[in-house]
């Protein structure tokens, strides 16, 4: 019972984007919380706790393929399951 409950340590650059080197899939199998400059953010596409980064999408910008462009925001990063 205790092993369905164990969750892997965040790393410190995460990925949403499965076509990421950083994309951890045994992570996003639980919900995960992420603080920039304190204050709780739930659009968060990518980031890197060390480099103190998040990456968000553009509202309107997007690729050549479709996918929203990410815009990086700096600061104090701090990754959590909820």
């Amino acid at each position: 019972m205790s092993e369905n409950n164990a969750k892997p340590a965040l790393p410190d650059h995460l990925s949403g984007d499965p076509r990421s080197p950083h994309f951890v899939e045994e992570c996003f199998q639980h919900e995960i919380g992420i603080r920039l400059n304190g204050k709780e953010r739930n659009d968060v596409e990518e980031y890197c706790v060390s480099e103190g980064w998040v990456k968000i999408p553009s509202p309107k910008a997007k690729d050549r393929w479709g996918h929203p462009m990410l815009i990086k925001l700096k600061g104090e990063v701090e990754a959590f399951y909820k």
